[in-house]
């Protein structure tokens, strides 16, 4: 099988050679041809001389975005820019500062054997931040369950089979949201557990207004839903307090419709023309092997 790897990065340049020297080491053992797509957003830093020596691996491309346009859309346009030019049967999209453990590509190989045809997830079974990052991601998880019925507990690293890529190319959600596009497009995902590993140099990225963004944008690809739900949430909650109307029992109908906007606001990123011309903006494309 030909499985090609995807990682996003921005300035990390330590962390992705760390990551694919562990990736090389790990496919000798497995018998399919590998390959790494490095999506290179915009980075500041000049990549080192010695960056992604490997010996198994079958190719190692970096490509070269013109500008920073985000972890999502260095996504998008990896897969797409695979799909177009690329012989693949699978796409692993993963991190690549060592929070998405590389060890755990030969569990999504291994579960290949039960769901060859089906993407597999992997669901977060432990994670490695502080109490208070943990605690707004519960509260994460909790309000894209009520406000869309879905329960999301994956990130990007996946396997996705040459189909559901076909898919993802082809929804306006994915500009957006990888994990809200992959739970809108596919009912059906197996699962393996996923430790959230620590990163491998440096301070995660990941704050507080990082996840309320990521979070948003998940939702956002469920607008209609969002929207329906809000309006009957709306509705209840006034019909209870209309014996007992003030400037308090009013605050969580404001903060219905602060909601709402937002969600239309943040779904705006769906935007199908900017993604379909997304190669358009890859600079060049560097064959590191």
């Amino acid at each position: 099988m030909k499985i090609k790897i995807l990682i996003p990065i921005y300035n990390d340049w330590q962390s992705v050679d760390k990551v694919i020297n562990k990736i090389d080491n790990l496919v000798k053992e497995i018998n399919h041809e590998f390959s790494i797509f490095v999506i290179n957003d915009g980075s500041t830093e000049n990549k080192p001389d010695s960056f992604g020596y490997s010996e198994n691996l079958h190719f190692l491309k970096i490509l070269n975005i013109k500008n920073n346009i985000g972890h999502a859309r260095c996504i998008a346009t990896g897969l797409k820019y695979i799909f177009q030019n690329e012989e693949f049967d699978y796409v692993i999209p993963m991190d690549g500062d060592g929070e998405d453990r590389p060890e755990e590509i030969k569990i999504f190989i291994d579960n290949l054997n039960y769901n060859p045809d089906t993407p597999i997830v992997g669901e977060r079974v432990k994670r490695s931040e502080g109490i208070f990052f943990k605690f707004s991601y519960i509260i994460h998880k909790l309000i894209t369950f009520v406000f869309t019925g879905k329960s999301i507990k994956f990130g990007n690293y996946t396997l996705l089979p040459k189909k559901t890529v076909k898919k993802l190319i082809n929804e306006k959600a994915t500009w957006s949201s990888f994990s809200g596009a992959l739970s809108k497009l596919e009912n059906n995902l197996a699962t393996i557990p996923s430790e959230r590993g620590e990163r491998y140099f440096g301070p995660s990225k990941m704050n507080f207004l990082s996840l309320v963004k990521h979070s948003l944008s998940i939702i956002a690809v469920f607008k209609a839903s969002v929207i329906l739900r809000s309006i009957a949430f709306y509705a209840i909650y006034l019909i209870l307090i209309s014996n007992n109307l003030s400037v308090i029992t009013c605050i969580p109908l404001a903060l219905i419709v602060i909601f709402g906007i937002l969600i239309v606001k943040i779904s705006g990123r769906e935007n199908i023309e900017e993604f379909n011309s997304c190669l358009n903006n890859v600079d060049n494309i560097d064959s590191v092997k």
